[in-house]
């Protein structure tokens, strides 16, 4: 942010995500490639729908969960991503400019393996979430141009957002994608973080109480007892409703038990032969309509912030085989 990796997940047959919306949308809007990559758009949409996903875009998109077999697509290099948190949403012009700041130099020379998969914007949040994929022996690179533009660009004594921050850059993570490890990502991360996949969702329930929406999120956090392992929550006020925004980790599962659980919806995926498992998006909008049924209430969007592990990895293999830097405008733009 699926599918069996070589410890042979399998996903279980869980309710499809009714309001799904796939950032670079809103909802009911139907999104198109921009300019002459409408080409490439069908072609990266045939490698997401091997992955078992329905690439179309817009409200009551339906996402079927099938078995898929991940193997090492082998492309030359050895892939990794940061999902880069800043602290500005509002200003579009700023936002890109931090994006396309990690896709060349000062010079303005291109680097022809670095690609922005995704930009995410919440206008509430006033944060974005900037995917960047490149060489694992690149990216520290990249990532450092982004953010000096970031610092450079953002101006924190005027920021206003509902959502915490620290600063211009609020959280560099970097994940391993293909043929690297965490430990590797971990010496390119140094002191910013490193970690297995972890992936954002967010789902809006139809509500303005927050105690409500506090309550939902505390039951499905993973440090209780009866919640879903290696999700993180909060609830925030978001567009007149209260939104559950979720971090979903990605976890070593050495013994593929999570995998024997079909009913609980995690999915598992390899990287250098290790299982890693993670709760799929549709049972996590699941629990929480659930929850929010308890209390009289609908769910009323659910919002997946860039990629699953998968999508992630093939997309940004896809992206630099081609040698596309702005993917992002393949998916429709930004969400603003």
């Amino acid at each position: 942010m699926q599918q069996g990796g070589a410890g042979g997940g399998v996903t279980p047959q869980m309710p499809a995500l009714e309001n799904y919306v796939l950032p670079g949308s809103r909802p009911g809007q139907r999104t198109e490639a921009a300019g002459g990559g409408r080409q490439e758009a069908a072609d990266c949409a045939q490698t997401l729908s091997a992955l078992g996903r329905l690439e179309s875009i817009g409200s009551g998109t339906r996402l079927p969960l099938e078995r898929v077999k991940m193997s090492s697509t082998k492309v030359g290099f050895r892939l990794a991503a940061c999902l880069l948190n800043i602290s500005e949403a509002r200003k579009k012009d700023i936002v890109e400019k931090i994006a396309k700041a990690a896709l060349s130099d000062d010079n303005g020379q291109k680097h022809s393996q670095a690609t922005v998969l995704n930009i995410f914007s919440d206008y509430d949040y006033n944060r974005s979430v900037i995917t960047i994929a490149a060489p694992i022996d690149m990216l520290g690179n990249y990532v450092i141009a982004a953010c000096t533009e970031a610092f450079r660009s953002i101006d924190m004594a005027i920021q206003e957002g509902i959502h915490p921050c620290l600063g211009a850059v609020d959280l560099v993570p970097i994940y391993p994608l293909l043929d690297v490890g965490v430990e590797e990502c971990g010496k390119v991360a140094q002191s910013v973080g490193a970690s297995p996949y972890v992936m954002n969702c967010n789902v809006t329930i139809d509500t303005q109480d927050m105690a409500t929406g506090k309550d939902i999120a505390r039951a499905i956090r993973g440090s209780n007892t009866r919640g879903l392992k290696g999700v993180q929550t909060m609830a925030f006020p978001h567009n007149g409703k209260i939104e559950i925004a979720c971090n979903v980790e990605s976890f070593e599962d050495q013994d593929n038990t999570m995998t024997a659980h079909e009913d609980f919806g995690y999915i598992s995926y390899c990287v250098l032969g290790k299982t890693f498992s993670y709760v799929s998006p549709q049972s996590i909008e699941a629990q929480i309509k659930k929850l929010a049924s308890n209390y009289g209430i609908n769910t009323a969007r659910t919002a997946l912030v860039g990629f699953t592990p998968e999508e992630c990895k093939h997309c940004a293999t896809y992206a630099l085989k081609k040698g596309i830097g702005e993917f992002w405008r393949m998916r429709g733009g930004m969400f603003m």
